[in-house]
């Protein structure tokens, strides 16, 4: 079993920066592949970014690639999400998912890949 807190959350200035942190419980975070999902009022998750067990393969939606910087620390069970120029429709809940199995190229979008989800933190960008 896989715990994961997220934090890092607030209410910023469009424009500004921010850094969300997911700590996970376990032996074994090492191996799993990691994610960020967001939701926003009225709308459905939708997938941010996500990174291999390694931390040598990323991949980001389309809205964030260039602003937003996916890493992790496998020695402090935690991986990180850099977001950067953020805009108002960067408003929303963000979420740390884990995978115990490999994911890989178009699997990283998809929720139903993930096995451990956080509770979330409130990103609010203001314009």
């Amino acid at each position: 079993q896989v715990q994961l807190v997220e934090s890092g959350g607030g209410l910023v200035q469009a424009g500004a920066s921010l850094r969300l942190s997911c700590a996970a419980s376990g032996r074994t975070f090492s191996s799993y592949a990691m994610a960020w999902f967001r939701q926003a009022p009225g709308k459905e998750r939708e997938f941010v970014s996500a990174i291999t067990w390694s931390g040598a393969s990323t991949d980001y939606a389309d809205s964030v690639k260039g602003r937003f910087t996916i890493s992790r620390d496998n020695a402090k069970n935690t991986v990180y999400l850099q977001m950067n120029s953020q805009k108002p429709e960067d408003t929303a809940v963000y979420y740390c998912a884990a995978s115990h199995r490999s994911v890989r190229g178009a699997e990283f979008s998809e929720s139903r890949r993930y096995d451990y989800w956080g509770q979330g933190t409130q990103v609010t960008v203001s314009s």
